[in-house]
């Protein structure tokens, strides 16, 4: 049976997402107040037993939120907020960057895995301009059960990284690049027309889309992983 929250006017939460998905609701911060935020990682806590997660906070707002509701982490480059993160399991996710300039979306995708109970591989700064950055860690990629890779500019790491492994990968356009690349279009079009088959894509600096994909591989194919 559905539990309905009643935060208020503005605010309700699933709180019933758990039992159907296997992890509460993340609560994305941009637009909500500190009270709002407070109150609704206050009940996510209450009424489920999973990892609590706000994304997308900055500095002043989080160490409010953590004031008002403590027992936290804050992970500033990745902008979230984590209360109580899953045990790791036996998933490894590679989170894989073209550049420094795409770390803040990578550390988003790598701190959601690892609180959600994911291993994480992180591999930064091996883009295709020096493509034997990439290809030396080729068998690290392989012992991997998925790929996260995050690139903007032209995005074609995914391509690269795609047609190296057999695993999932899950690609992350950036809005990294000067004017051409359109703020992350000119990847996000070059991902999703790439020549290594089966890459999956998300959306423009979504590591938290990255991530939660890789969780739904890990449910689909891999439970015993966890």
């Amino acid at each position: 049976m559905t539990t309905k929250s009643h935060l208020g006017a503005n605010l309700t939460l699933d709180v019933d997402r758990e039992r159907r998905q296997g992890l509460p609701e993340v609560v994305y911060g941009p637009g909500k107040t500190v009270e709002e935020i407070a109150a609704a990682a206050t009940e996510l806590l209450e009424v489920n037993s999973g990892p609590v997660i706000i994304t997308r906070i900055d500095d002043v707002a989080a160490a409010q939120v953590l004031a008002a509701v403590p027992g936290g982490a804050h992970v500033p480059e990745a902008r979230l907020l984590i209360w109580r993160p899953a045990a790791q399991g036996q998933f490894t996710l590679g989170v894989v960057t073209a550049g420094t300039a795409d770390g803040p979306v990578a550390s988003e995708a790598a701190a959601i895995a690892s609180c959600i109970g994911m291993r994480v591989l992180d591999i930064r700064d091996v883009g295709v301009a020096g493509i034997d950055r990439v290809l030396k860690r080729v068998d690290d990629l392989r012992a991997c059960h998925a790929v996260v890779v995050v690139a903007g500019m032209e995005g074609a790491l995914a391509s690269v990284v795609g047609g190296l492994v057999a695993c999932p990968v899950v690609a992350v356009p950036t809005s990294t690049g000067y004017g051409a690349a359109l703020e992350g279009v000119t990847a996000l079009l070059a991902m999703l027309t790439s020549c290594a088959a089966g890459v999956t894509v998300v959306n423009i600096d979504s590591g938290f889309a990255a991530a939660m994909a890789a969780y739904r591989l890990t449910q689909a194919l891999w439970p015993s992983a966890q």
